[in-house]
């Protein structure tokens, strides 16, 4: 592993990425959360403990939420987003110091539910340290998933 950091630092190889560190343009997906790690975000070996891209992760999604639907609105429907099922896959460990940009995109709507694709990149580098599918419902009043039509799916959709 340690060659691979190495060799991707090695201009004449262009880059050259390792298997296993995968790497994305920065604009392929909306990234509006940038995080500085900082030592509070970090474990015993000094780099990010897996709990706080969770975080990092709720972070990004409230942004996309708040910037594209009226939550206040919802709220006052009793209409709840409420995620389900995370499924995280760790790339590379992140040590204190750097920067991340944390991104997220719509994708999959199902019938009662919705799937977002998120990551998390080095700042620097657009190496992706962390992505994960998160599934969500939406409720209503009663608790009750509600089904991915009319004006709920217009809604979902501005996640696009």
């Amino acid at each position: 592993m340690i060659f691979c950091a190495v060799l991707a630092k090695i201009p004449e190889r262009g880059g050259q990425q390792c298997k296993g560190f995968p790497r994305r343009e920065l604009d392929s997906m909306e990234y509006k959360t940038e995080i500085k790690v900082r030592g509070y975000h970090a474990d015993f070996y000094g780099h990010v403990n897996n709990a706080r891209y969770l975080e990092f992760f709720e972070e990004d999604r409230w942004a996309h939420l708040e910037a594209k639907i009226d939550l206040k609105k919802w709220a006052k429907l009793g209409i709840v987003f409420l995620v389900v099922n995370i499924n995280v896959n760790y790339r590379r460990a992140v040590p204190v110091g750097q920067t991340l940009k944390v991104g997220t995109s719509l994708e999959k709507i199902g019938n009662r539910s919705v799937v977002l694709k998120q990551e998390i990149l080095l700042k620097e580098t657009g190496d992706v340290a962390a992505d994960a599918l998160v599934t969500f419902v939406i409720t209503d009043k009663s608790g009750k998933a509600v089904t991915m039509e009319g004006d709920v799916l217009q809604e979902i959709e501005k996640l696009r």
